[in-house]
């Protein structure tokens, strides 16, 4: 009896001191993910705006390599986070993306070749808006019209015609982008 009863306590003992480890094993790997999933998030953000500067790069170039009236250049563009706006009203195109990664100091402005960068924090989040001013230089349009759009982050990448119309009363050579999904 004396050796039933001991094995019977030494299983119990097993059991219990499996829940512990099991319990000190998952609380481990909590704070670990509790310390990584931030810095990756975090790095995921910093390649999404150094995307984002390479695409606003990329357009810029093909708005001033476009040459004369009738010339026409297709982009794909996939967003995966942030929006892209084309306000044509003002001749600008902006990115603005949230993010927890801080790329400059907040409220300063910063210039990367021709986009201008500036950046707001909002308690754990920094709200980056990447913009390029074409005032002065080009006349925008959106579909032939001094209009808006906003392109928000897809799953699947959108087509952008960019082809150059003439010019306007001023001299300034007109830009007409289109937004193909």
């Amino acid at each position: 009896m004396n050796k039933k009863r001991f094995l019977v306590g030494r299983i119990g003992q097993v059991w219990v001191e499996t829940v512990i480890y099991t319990l000190i094993s998952f609380s481990l790997m909590g704070l670990v993910l509790a310390f990584v999933i931030p810095k990756i998030q975090e790095n995921q953000d910093r390649g999404i705006i150094e995307q984002s500067i390479v695409v606003l790069q990329n357009i810029d170039s093909l708005i001033r390599n476009l040459g004369g009236p009738g010339n026409q250049r297709l982009l794909e563009l996939g967003i995966n986070k942030g929006t892209m706006t084309i306000d044509a009203q003002n001749d600008k195109i902006f990115f603005n993306l949230e993010s927890r990664y801080q790329y400059s100091q907040p409220g300063e402005t910063v210039n990367v070749g021709k986009i201008t960068v500036q950046e707001e924090k909002k308690g754990n989040i920094n709200i980056l808006n990447l913009t390029l001013n074409y005032s002065g230089n080009y006349n925008l349009t959106y579909q032939g019209l001094k209009g808006t759009k906003a392109i928000t982050a897809s799953s699947v990448p959108y087509s952008i015609s960019i082809s150059g119309v003439g010019q306007d009363n001023s001299g300034k050579p007109i830009v007409n982008i289109e937004v193909i999904k």
